[in-house]
């Protein structure tokens, strides 16, 4: 079992940048796959960013492709996303999860996929 929990958010100026943090607490951390999603006010909660357990490869959604990186230190139970070239648009709480990869699907785009979530924390990006 696994308990996650982000930090970092806060106010920033279009352009600038953040950088989120999703501290994990119990065992085996390393065997969980990591993502990270947003939901923005009145909109559904989407994909952003995952990486596998080992740190191997990264997938990310295409409105944040360039801008983001999510990256992982197993030893620190740590997962960041850091972000820049921030937009307005990007605004919304952001969300660390935990997939198993033992029972893994495939899909990392997927909520389903992930079974541990963060509380999440805001990030609000100003124009």
């Amino acid at each position: 079992q696994v308990q996650v929990v982000e930090s970092g958010g806060g106010l920033a100026q279009a352009g600038g940048s953040l950088r989120l943090s999703c501290a994990a607490s119990g065992r085996s951390f390393s065997t969980y796959h990591m993502g990270w999603f947003r939901q923005a006010p009145g909109k559904e909660r989407e994909f952003i960013a995952f990486v596998t357990s080992n740190g191997g490869s990264t997938y990310y959604a295409d409105s944040v492709k360039g801008r983001f990186a999510i990256s992982r230190d197993n030893a620190k139970k740590t997962v960041w996303l850091q972000m820049n070239s921030l937009k307005p648009e990007d605004t919304a709480v952001y969300y660390c999860a935990a997939a198993s990869l033992f029972r893994y699907s495939g899909r990392h785009a997927s909520e389903d996929s992930y079974t541990y979530w963060g509380q999440g924390t805001q990030v609000t990006v100003s124009s």
